[in-house]
């Protein structure tokens, strides 16, 4: 199965939806991306589609990547250098298991809303939304078939 083709229309409506609501807190940026497979170690990858995104271009370092490869059942949660220095560690392990258990249960459309959810009340503590702020990333979800590092 395709990445693109996983989720339904009104699902992917829901998790731009998940962001958008959730970012109307914050001044953080989220952003979804799905691939078919994940060719590498899944932080690795995640950090990789994280730079290949240009989500390290916000004004505060505050974004944050939900990255998916749905064949190979593999998803991982990362922030941006703003983040990481500002959260308590173990700061996306609760993210993390209410999208696992979710996931187990092949609720995937659930496991991405309420994450993103839970992310964007964790990041309003250390990002609140500000007046002037401004919607730096897009909120729609990106999609890849897997491609490698090298063949790009």
């Amino acid at each position: 199965m395709k990445a693109a083709d996983f989720f339904t229309p009104d699902q992917k409506k829901k998790i731009v939806e998940a962001i958008r609501q959730a970012e109307k807190e914050t001044s953080g940026e989220i952003r979804v991306h799905i691939e078919t497979s994940c060719p590498d170690d899944v932080l690795d990858r995640a950090a990789w589609i994280f730079g290949k995104l240009g989500m390290h271009k916000t004004r505060e370092r505050n974004g944050v990547l939900f990255y998916l490869a749905v064949e190979d059942r593999k998803f991982a949660v990362i922030g941006d250098s703003g983040i990481n220095a500002l959260v308590p560690e173990g700061f996306w392990n609760q993210v993390k298991e209410i999208m696992r258990k979710n996931f187990t249960a092949g609720r995937f459309t659930e496991g991405l809303t309420e994450g993103i959810t839970l992310a964007g009340r964790q990041l309003k503590n250390f990002f609140p939304l500000r007046k002037n702020d401004r919607n730096e990333l897009t909120d729609e979800i990106s999609f890849s078939a897997g491609e490698t590092k090298e063949n790009k």
